[in-house]
């Protein structure tokens, strides 16, 4: 086990989730269409084209889908940034790929631009809280590239939403206190989400001790409405170790911002990375939240949901790799996901809640 593992608390249920999946795949997300890098042109910049676009987070309005990507102008240092692209649900939802090949305007919305995030601002997360949107991505940080500092080379950080979609306001990079904080290497897949009224960070962090930790952290309410002019340190407290990977994959993380079922439960996507090939599938938990016993692990998919299956997932900028990172409830059973195509283009996908509700009750544990 993990040298800093016994500084967090296991959430019920943490051993009997990774002990009930399998490296098999029972893939329920249909596919509904890709977005390439030369269908998105830049406003507001002198590069007409990214070089890549993936890694999209999603905000849904009556008629059009807003997604949050990840872009690459260049490979030399690889730095993203943030571009929005109005893209209008029934481009996505025709049926006759009309997302395939129409072309759309990508506006930068968030970029390097602090300490935390001057090497790039990577894989959003685009989320409602308390009727704001707000976006959490991975900074990387002014530690990124250089070798005498092994520590805090990305940092989750949180900006909201000042005008519809196209303007964000960065107010928060998240830490460990100390004892912890000068041992983590990097800190990224985050998330907020607020559950029985406590503000919870869903984040996965890779530690000094080659683990990379499934955890979530309370952070006070207060801070999320405590907007200071510059983007503010804020410590992680009462973290909870979910789960751990499963005996075939190397590590594991947070996907998507989570699917509401009650005030107190939620199912959380993730991806795993597999030995073999060191590729990214996805797979499921339905979790619930209590301030006594903190995180309880009620289900988890025993395959995954999700692999790499069309060529443009199977090839790309890395083999092999589906990536969501956005998530919107457009009706009581159908959830649009956004997700990276081999780190190169965003793919749109639908889920049916039944059938994943369904696949989660074949790994029922409470």
């Amino acid at each position: 086990m993990y040298m800093y593992g016994d500084h967090f608390k296991r959430a019920v249920g943490f051993s009997e989730a990774s002990n009930i999946r399998r490296n098999e795949t029972t893939d329920i997300v249909h596919r509904l269409g890709v977005i390439a890098p030369n269908r998105v042109y830049l406003n507001n910049y002198p590069i007409s084209n990214p070089i890549a676009v993936f890694n999209s987070a999603l905000a849904v309005d009556e008629e059009d889908a807003i997604l949050y990507a990840r872009i690459i102008v260049g490979y030399f240092m690889y730095v993203s940034a943030i571009i929005a692209i109005r893209v209008p649900l029934d481009d996505i939802f025709s049926g006759s790929g009309d997302i395939n090949i129409n072309y759309y305007a990508g506006q930068p919305v968030v970029y390097p631009s602090t300490k935390y995030d001057l090497w790039g601002t990577e894989d959003p997360r685009v989320y409602v809280i308390d009727g704001k949107l707000y976006m959490t991505y991975t900074g990387r940080t002014v530690n990124y590239f250089n070798p005498r500092i092994g520590r805090e080379r990305t940092l989750p950080v949180t900006a909201v939403e000042e005008e519809k979609y196209y303007k964000w306001k960065k107010i928060h990079v998240y830490v460990f206190p100390p004892g912890l904080r000068e041992h983590v290497v990097s800190n990224k897949d985050a998330f907020l989400v607020k559950l029985s009224n406590d503000l919870l960070l869903f984040h996965r962090p890779h530690m000094d001790d080659d683990g990379f930790y499934l955890l979530t952290s309370r952070i006070g309410l207060e801070e999320l409405y405590s907007v200071a002019e510059q983007v503010r340190e804020v410590v992680l407290r009462d973290t909870i170790w979910v789960t751990d990977k499963a005996s075939f994959e190397s590590k594991i993380g947070w996907a998507t911002p989570p699917i509401k079922l009650r005030d107190n439960e939620i199912i959380a996507l993730l991806h795993g990375v597999d030995y073999e090939l060191e590729a990214y599938r996805l797979f499921a938990m339905q979790l619930e939240y209590s301030r006594n016993e903190g995180i309880i692990v009620k289900a988890v998919t025993p395959t995954y949901i999700m692999e790499p299956k069309l060529l443009y997932e199977i090839f790309g900028d890395r083999p092999y790799t589906i990536f969501p990172c956005g998530l919107w409830r457009l009706s009581r059973d159908k959830i649009l996901i956004s997700y990276g195509a081999g780190d190169y283009m965003i793919g749109l996908g639908e889920i049916d809640l039944n059938e994943l509700l369904s696949i989660l009750d074949k790994g029922r544990i409470y």
